[in-house]
């Protein structure tokens, strides 16, 4: 019982933390960033990827060993339509990582980085994308939680 509780708590972390990064990424980013606003998005941003991969972790350990058995996820279309939401968001999640990632030499010597207004409106979709991906995770994992079949 207590493998599935601490399992559970880190997957709901995890996904608490990784929207809160992206929150943070999208109302910190424009494009005259101070040093202190640059380093706050790539921190948001490795926050963001550490917390991704503990939802990755423990949802892998959830279907496996805590939840409701593999057959149950593995048969219905609404698992599959969650993961896939779930991919989407970690895809859309490459540019602004390479992005910021490509910034962090430069700002270890203070030297900002030069942002030009498509870039920055690019990563601002991007990001909101990512939120609205995150935001439709919780709302199928309900709908598979009751068994809901959708399709």
């Amino acid at each position: 019982m207590w493998g599935s509780a601490v399992t559970a708590y880190l997957h709901y972390l995890g996904f608490m933390l990784a929207f809160g990064a992206l929150v943070v990424e999208s109302l910190t980013l424009k494009k005259d960033l101070s040093l202190q606003e640059a380093w706050r998005v790539v921190t948001a941003d490795t926050i963001y990827g550490l917390s991704a991969t503990m939802v990755l972790i423990t949802g892998i350990l959830r279907v496996l060993y805590f939840g409701k058995g593999t057959d149950y996820y593995l048969s219905s279309p609404v698992f599959y339509t969650k993961v896939g939401i779930f991919i989407g968001v970690s895809l859309l999640s490459l540019y602004p990582t390479v992005s910021f990632v490509s910034w962090v030499k430069g700002l270890r010597d203070s030297k900002l980085p030069d942002l030009e207004l498509p870039q920055i409106q690019r990563l601002s979709w991007l990001i909101r994308g990512e939120l609205v991906g995150f935001a439709l995770i919780p709302l199928f994992a309900a709908i598979l939680a009751r068994g809901i079949r959708l399709f």
